[in-house]
C-alpha cells in the first residue's frame, strides 16, 4: 500500500511502539550496566532492591516489602532471611502490630547499600565522561526531565 494511502495514526501508533520497546530496553541495559558495577556480587537484584528500599524509605514488614517489590509475601520472607543471615537487615517488634516483624538496615547492610550506590555512580560518572561529549550530556539532562515526568504518579 503506497505511504500517502495509509492512515496517519498508524504510523504514529507505530512510532510510539517503537520508542516505547527501545526506551524500555535501553532503560534495561542501562540497569544491567549498573549491577555489573556493583560490588555486591552476591546479591541477587531481588537483595538489592530490598537493601535499596529499606534504606529509602526506613523499617517496614515483610508484607510492605511484597507489595512494594510486587513479590509473594513467602519470597520476600526467603529473601529478608538470606540478607538477615548475611546480617545486612535486623529485625524488631512492629510497634503497634505484635504479629509483625519490621526488618531495617544494620550497620553492615547500610555500608553495603552505600558501597554499591558509590559503584554504580561511580561507573556512569565514567561513562558519561568518557562517551557523551558536553552537549551530549546537556542534552541527556535535559531528557531526564522527561523520563522523571514518565515516572511520576
Amino acid at each position: 500500500m503506497p505511504e500517502k494511502d495509509q492512515e496517519p495514526g498508524k504510523d504514529q501508533a507505530a512510532d510510539r511502539e517503537r520508542l516505547a520497546a527501545d526506551l524500555a530496553a535501553t532503560a534495561s541495559q542501562l540497569m544491567r550496566r549498573l549491577r555489573a558495577a556493583s560490588p555486591q556480587g552476591s546479591l541477587t537484584p531481588s537483595q538489592r532492591a530490598v537493601l535499596s528500599r529499606l534504606g529509602t524509605e526506613g523499617p517496614a514488614t515483610t508484607a510492605d516489602l511484597a507489595r512494594a517489590e510486587l513479590v509473594r509475601p513467602q519470597s520476600m520472607r526467603v529473601i529478608l532471611g538470606v540478607l538477615d543471615d548475611l546480617d545486612l537487615v535486623a529485625r524488631a517488634p512492629h510497634p503497634t502490630d505484635g504479629r509483625q516483624v519490621l526488618f531495617s538496615l544494620t550497620p553492615a547492610g547500610e555500608e553495603a547499600l552505600a558501597s554499591v550506590r558509590r559503584s554504580k555512580r561511580g561507573w556512569l560518572a565514567d561513562a558519561l565522561d568518557r562517551r557523551l561529549d558536553a552537549d551530549e550530556r546537556d542534552r541527556l539532562a535535559e531528557a531526564l526531565k522527561l523520563l522523571r515526568k514518565l515516572t511520576e504518579e
